[in-house]
């Protein structure tokens, strides 16, 4: 591959593989499981996600193929390692910067009620919106009432969105190395259609 084709060519592909994470659950929770590991095998991934052996072996077969796991053929037992992502979109200005810690919160949906409902019924960039109130929520910079009132949600929902997110940022904040580009509602709050 020449030098002038090698930059977009690796750009779209990252494009692609980030998008296709955030489509599939199932692939976005095992990639930030073994991120959060550091290392595994399959039997790590089997044992600990409760995930059938043949899924695991595909799912990570995909992932490596997508270039976000590494896999490790020199020991008789395989290991996995994650390749951290960050994909930064620019839309009339606006800029925001997807990382493993979107990626976590939406692996998580179909295991937490209400993650799900709020992807099933408002999509993902509800999500990834609502992850920037909860980073200054869990931070204890902003109020629940607040961060609740901002996404325009039903009061009770929008509070148990946040709890749920709450866990994802504690479990990413030390293993995301791009958590720090991920925008923050208090510096930066998303801009709403008018």
């Amino acid at each position: 591959m020449s030098k002038a084709t090698e930059g977009p060519e690796r750009a779209v592909n990252g494009l692609l593989s980030v998008a296709q994470l955030l489509e599939e659950p199932r692939l976005a929770r095992l990639y930030t499981f073994v991120l959060r590991e550091g290392e595994v095998t399959i039997d790590d991934i089997t044992s600990k996600l409760e995930m059938p052996r043949t899924t695991a072996y595909s799912d990570t077969g995909t992932l490596v193929e997508l270039g976000v796991l590494t896999r490790d053929d020199d020991q008789k037992t395989h290991t996995y390692s994650a390749v951290p992502i960050t994909l930064t979109a620019t839309l009339d200005g606006d800029e925001y910067t997807v990382t493993p810690t979107l990626v976590a919160a939406f692996g998580r949906s179909p295991h937490d009620q209400d993650l799900d409902l709020l992807t099933e019924k408002y999509g993902l960039g509800k999500l990834a919106a609502a992850l920037t109130y909860a980073i200054p929520y869990t931070n204890g910079e902003m109020s629940e009432r607040v961060a609740a009132r901002e996404l325009d949600l039903q009061y009770a929902f929008g509070v148990a969105v946040l709890q749920a997110l709450r866990d994802v940022v504690r479990d990413m904040e030390s293993v995301d190395p791009y958590f720090e580009d991920i925008q923050d509602a208090r510096e930066h709050p998303p801009a709403t259609e008018e």
